[in-house]
């Protein structure tokens, strides 16, 4: 019941926003249905974990003393994210607010290369993104690994398979130099779409969440919790067969949905395969498109269509609220929309859709190592128990 009261009373104050009036003891009180003595134990447990701050405030005109200001605090407790991509890595430190504090990423090309070499680079940008968060008062309480492949309910570590790194059956731990801050692998998709739903304006509460780079994620989301499947596999959009006797895929089927909208399907449609290898090949497909290059809006459309055709088979099996485009697409949204829309509209008839149920996130590629860092602070908020007691 503590564990319990305790996230009620840092939810309350959470969420009470930048209002004119500061939240004290008293508000936080009247808000949760507790009485003022149980409320004031539980922020004097709150303010010892690090998780809430009380400052003295000034007479606002009512009778009595001057109340004390909660806030959550902006230092203390933080959420490291961390994100191996196929041409990148990335970390992130959030504070308890949910806000970013520390973005890195380094550019590496890392399909094809040792797991271990891998993890032991990603374990130095963990350690420097968590040497700069303690710079800012900030104390690192959990680790979060996106990756781009499986990682099963039952396999606690390990990642499965990721393709597009060329791995199978790689243990976080076996691999990570610093035995003390193993991250806690998963899907990078599951994460961007927890991170969209977390931190969107209007977040729908049953949406499908689909993201691109070197391969093709999806995430569900369900009244507003991750449907992960029986054993962790769910997903897999960009093996959904769009064309069935079409390009052979490297998981060996024809016609998968990654062939024709994955990054290097459009690269190659687009007459920039050689181009993409240097420098950022999303921005070098917004340019080309913003600039009019018929071959790369030639390409945009070919993706849209073919994702189009995969959203509409979801849409009918599922029946969400909305489809999030996300990562790469989301950057790249102002060329996809229409032909996506145009399919979708063509395809999903036994039930009502609306064009702006299709929508790009305002994350863009920043969607999963943001959903790793904010992991730890949504566990913590859940469960103000989880910080050690000062």
């Amino acid at each position: 019941m503590r564990r319990r009261n305790l996230s009620v009373v840092l939810g309350a104050v959470a969420a009470h926003g930048p209002l004119t009036r500061p939240l004290s003891r008293a508000d936080v009180a009247a808000r949760v249905g507790l009485t003022r003595a149980a409320v004031s134990s539980l922020v004097d447990e709150l303010i010892g974990r690090g998780a809430l701050t009380e400052a003295e405030t000034a007479p606002d005109g009512r009778v009595g003393r001057p109340g004390r200001a909660l806030s959550v605090s902006d230092r203390g407790p933080a959420g490291l994210g961390l994100e191996i991509g196929v041409t990148h890595l990335g970390a992130c430190v959030v504070d308890l607010r949910g806000e970013p504090r520390v973005w890195r990423r380094a550019e590496r090309a890392n399909a094809g290369r040792p797991a271990g070499q891998v993890l032991a680079e990603i374990a130095a940008l963990a350690a420097e993104a968590e040497a700069e968060a303690r710079d800012l008062g900030l104390r690192v309480e959990g680790r979060v690994l996106a990756v781009p492949g499986v990682v099963p309910n039952e396999a606690v570590g390990r990642i499965e398979r990721a393709p597009n790194l060329d791995w199978r059956s790689v243990g976080v731990a076996d691999h990570w130099p610093d035995q003390d801050t193993v991250p806690e692998p998963e899907n990078e998709a599951n994460l961007g779409a927890l991170a969209e739903y977390w931190n969107a304006e209007q977040a729908e509460e049953t949406f499908v969440h689909v993201s691109a780079e070197a391969g093709i994620g999806a995430a569900l989301v369900i009244d507003g919790q991750l449907f992960r499947g029986v054993r962790g596999f769910a997903g897999e959009l960009g093996h959904i067969p769009v064309y069935p006797d079409g390009v052979r895929c490297a998981c060996g089927a024809r016609g998968c949905l990654e062939q024709y909208a994955g990054q290097a399907a459009v690269l190659r449609e687009a007459g920039l395969e050689q181009h993409g290898r240097q420098g950022d090949p999303v921005a070098l497909l917004a340019e080309r498109a913003g600039a009019g290059h018929a071959p790369t809006l030639a390409a945009l459309d070919r993706a849209g269509r073919a994702l189009g055709l995969a959203l509409a088979s979801a849409v009918d099996l599922i029946d969400p609220d909305g489809l999030v485009l996300g990562g790469i697409y989301a950057e790249l949204a102002e060329w996809l929309l229409p032909s996506v829309r145009a399919e979708l509209a063509d395809r999903v008839r036994v039930r009502p859709w609306a064009p702006e149920a299709l929508r790009p996130s305002a994350l863009g590629r920043r969607g999963p190592v943001l959903g790793a860092a904010q992991t730890t602070i949504r566990r913590i908020m859940a469960d103000p128990t989880l910080l050690p007691a000062g």
